[in-house]
């Protein structure tokens, strides 16, 4: 399983499953972060969190333990 957190800077991937329960998946999805949808990972904090990612046309920054919780392909 590979997930959002493993993305190298500059990739494209396509999410293809959310994980976790309750509040926490429910704020990734209100975020559109959702399945099928394309992320690209545009940078990495200096200590590697977060992740600055652009979705849907706009830019976002995620915890990378969020970021474990979204399974790419």
């Amino acid at each position: 399983m590979r997930t959002l957190r493993d993305a190298k800077v500059g990739e494209t991937v396509r999410i293809s499953k959310l994980h976790g329960e309750g509040a926490v998946k429910r704020r990734i999805m209100d975020m559109g972060i959702t399945k099928g949808t394309d992320v690209f990972v545009r940078k990495l904090a200096p200590l590697g969190d977060p992740v600055e990612i652009s979705v849907r046309g706009y830019e976002l920054s995620i915890r990378k333990s969020d970021a474990e919780m979204i399974e790419v392909n």
